[in-house]
């Protein structure tokens, strides 16, 4: 997926969840933060954000956050990046082989999960999760207690039960992580849950993405550590 128009900024300050002060070419701007999570260790005052600007007379604001340095790594932060890039992936890759349709937003029971695959003789259900929290080179999710994200497991595992494949996908919005575990400290129950539906045949996919300032496309496999 790829972003048109980027600009390089310093961030200032965060008033809300929604909004971030930057300065960008030496003026002051608000810009939309596209990622409501806490994102503290990520936007810390002086780093440099990249930010993609919008011509759009109806809009409050004229930039949206998009990316972040953090030290020497890139890091996207854009959290509906995670689905386009997922979405682009299944379709000219192919992971799971020739001969799928792919359809986005896929009702099931009480959820809506975020891909509905299908071919002559499989059906596979995936929910994409991005990750942009990262510690030592571990990355970890989620930043914040999550009882949608539980939820989505626990509806995964019921579609088992009726001959569908299940499919989590962490999408860490960086690259050269060793590898990804739960964040037990934040939401153990998200964790016991992740590990519940692995035994169960869930299966846990996770990939780190080359992101530049105006790209994010899925990258590499990265290894999965569940358990304490």
């Amino acid at each position: 997926m790829r972003y048109d128009n980027i600009h390089k900024g310093k961030f200032l300050s965060r008033p809300n969840r929604f909004i971030a002060n930057v300065e960008i070419d030496g003026k002051a701007e608000v810009c939309h933060v596209k990622n409501t999570g806490r994102c503290k260790e990520l936007l810390v005052e002086g780093c440099t954000v990249w930010l993609e600007h919008s011509d759009s007379e109806s809009r409050k604001t004229a930039f949206d956050l998009v990316a972040v340095e953090k030290g020497d790594r890139l890091i996207n932060m854009d959290s509906q990046a995670p689905n386009k890039a997922v979405g682009e992936w299944l379709r000219e890759k192919m992971p799971f082989g020739e001969g799928f349709s792919v359809y986005p937003e896929k009702k099931y029971g009480n959820s809506r999960f975020d891909f509905y695959l299908e071919s002559q003789d499989r059906k596979i259900f995936m929910e994409v999760k991005g990750c942009t929290l990262e510690k030592d080179d571990v990355v970890l999710f989620p930043d914040a207690p999550t009882l949608r994200g539980v939820k989505h497991i626990e509806e995964l595992s019921h579609c088992l039960d009726e001959g569908y494949e299940s499919y989590i996908m962490i999408l860490v919005q960086m690259s050269d992580v060793k590898y990804f575990t739960p964040n037990y400290d934040t939401h153990p129950e998200f964790g016991e849950a992740l590990e519940k539906a692995s035994r169960k045949g869930v299966k846990i996919l996770c990939y780190d993405c080359n992101v530049t300032p105006d790209s994010m496309t899925v990258g590499k496999p990265v290894k999965v550590k569940l358990g304490r």
